[in-house]
């Protein structure tokens, strides 16, 4: 697979893919590789705004809006307006809204839609049929990072998250929408969150609060041009007239108090039954909530080139609906799969490898790092949560659906061995 950014005869190509589609751009200058590659995902994002998704069906079936909305994003191969919003007023085609595939859905997990579906185009929002549905939907995103040592112990974590709004709010009211109470951002609150109100005082770091399970840290927040920080240092409130379309209205990270969701213990033996075979035994924890589950979770085994077959025995024996195994002679990758795994559970694999050479110390050197992809609907990493979320109109008959969700996912979960 090409690298996202190379050079062929003097023309540099960039290029992202999203949902199975390749958005490419093409230049002789001497550009921002960042700033192309932010531009291209920013026209993944207005196509989604419109289209309801991205995919080869949306646009085949919205070709010609598509053309439209780049006639208008696009100048001469200069960049213009990528605002879901402004682009509105100059847009006539009136879109045909298509859900991802099934394999997309099955990607995006939980996060793809809520009960009533989130594939629409902000174009609704100015319908007068009767059919327009007012609803706003607010998703905690988090990317959990992290490096176990052989012993299994964490030795590096971090969380990186976005609160991303999506917005099918009529006439963009006004809207606020309250964190944590027990909120602190080092980089923000240095001079003292709540000082005036008897809070925290003057000046700290986040080791003086380490001890403390109770309060949520982050190193640093951005927020989005739009946010009101007004009240946020006095009672972790943001206001805001959302615009059309999903936007990030903060991104955040934090090495802080954060509690790895799984754990992972390998071992490796020689088996008496040969010295060209070898047992591998795998036993994975669960430690997020019991009323928690994690759907799509790998785990995947690196093993020597030396391993030429692999029988595995999961314990205890479950559905192969639920979970199994799968190993690659080409990739020498040993996969153990999940469908979904609750939390508070453990479970265990045995893998027996066939040899080309004695079994020696040396397999248990060049076996991984083992690494985990998993996703975790409605759970937070961080333990930042959205206490309420308020439309602030004036009219009693207003009722709009609200979504508020969370998900946390995999971004690099490794274990040394």
């Amino acid at each position: 697979e090409a690298p996202p950014i190379f050079i062929v005869d003097g023309v540099s190509y960039l290029h992202l893919k999203d949902s199975g589609v390749e958005l490419v751009a093409t230049t002789r200058d001497n550009v921002s590789p960042s700033f192309v590659l932010e531009f291209l995902k920013r026209i993944s994002v207005i196509i989604k705004d419109y289209c309801g998704s991205i995919g080869e069906e949306a646009i085949r079936k919205n070709f010609p809006l598509i053309y439209e909305l780049l006639d208008e994003v696009l100048d001469y191969g200069l960049p213009q307006n990528t605002s879901t919003e402004a682009l509105k007023t100059f847009i006539m085609n009136e879109p045909t809204v298509v859900a991802p595939p099934l394999s997309a859905k099955a990607l995006l997990g939980s996060l793809s839609k809520g009960p009533t579906g989130v594939f629409k185009s902000v174009l609704d929002t100015t319908r007068t049929d009767g059919k327009r549905r007012d609803e706003i939907y607010v998703d905690v995103v988090e990317r959990l990072s992290v490096t176990f040592n052989a012993a299994g112990n964490p030795i590096s974590s971090q969380v990186d998250g976005a609160i991303q709004v999506k917005s099918y709010l009529a006439g963009n009211p006004s809207i606020k929408i309250k964190l944590n109470d027990d909120l602190l951002i080092t980089r923000r609150d240095g001079s003292g969150y709540g000082a005036s109100a008897g809070g925290y005082g003057t000046g700290f770091s986040a080791g003086d609060y380490a001890a403390d399970s109770s309060l949520v840290i982050l190193d640093d927040v951005t927020f989005h041009e739009v946010a009101n920080l007004d009240a946020f240092d006095t009672e972790r409130s943001i206001s805001l007239v959302p615009p059309d379309g999903e936007f990030a209205l903060a991104n955040y990270r934090t090495s802080h108090g954060l509690r790895p969701p799984f754990r992972l213990n390998i071992t490796t033996e020689s088996d008496a039954a040969s010295e060209y075979k070898a047992v591998v035994r795998l036993r994975l924890w669960s430690d997020i909530p019991a009323d928690k589950a994690a759907s799509g979770l790998e785990v995947e085994v690196p093993l020597p080139a030396y391993v030429t077959r692999v029988h595995c025995e999961v314990d205890p024996p479950g559905n192969a609906a639920v979970q199994g195994w799968e190993f690659s002679e080409k990739s020498h990758l040993l996969k153990w799969r999940f469908k979904k795994l609750a939390g508070g559970t453990n479970l265990s694999m045995r893998a027996r490898l066939t040899l080309t050479k004695p079994f020696g110390a040396s397999l248990r050197a060049e076996l991984g790092p083992v690494n985990l992809k998993f996703t975790i609907p409605m759970y937070s990493a961080s333990h930042i949560s959205l206490k309420y979320l308020q439309i602030l109109r004036k009219d009693k008959n207003y009722n709009p659906q609200r979504w508020v969700r969370y998900v946390t996912s995999s971004n690099s979960y490794t274990f040394r061995t």
